[in-house]
């Protein structure tokens, strides 16, 4: 266990940060297979933007790596153009 105050408010600060990420990154995830299995093209373009933007804030924020991030929006923009 810590011994320092620091440490132990760092402890504190990383556990409600790693809650937020989760929570992030699991709400993209879901998003984002939720948009993989859409079959309307209208629908898809609709959503395509707040995706895009989820998936990018979190690379924004370490969460994920960029290139993690573009590989998916551009995966995505692909599907989209061949539906």
């Amino acid at each position: 266990m810590a011994n320092h105050k620091s440490a132990i408010k760092r402890i504190r600060s990383n556990n409600a940060k790693r809650l937020v990420n989760r929570y992030q990154h699991k709400t993209a995830r879901n998003a984002v297979k939720k948009l993989r299995t859409l079959t309307d093209k209208k629908e898809a373009i609709e959503l395509l933007p707040s995706v895009t933007s989820m998936v990018q804030k979190l690379a924004k924020k370490n969460i994920i790596h960029a290139n993690k991030a573009g590989n998916l929006v551009s995966s995505l923009q692909l599907k989209i153009n061949k539906l």
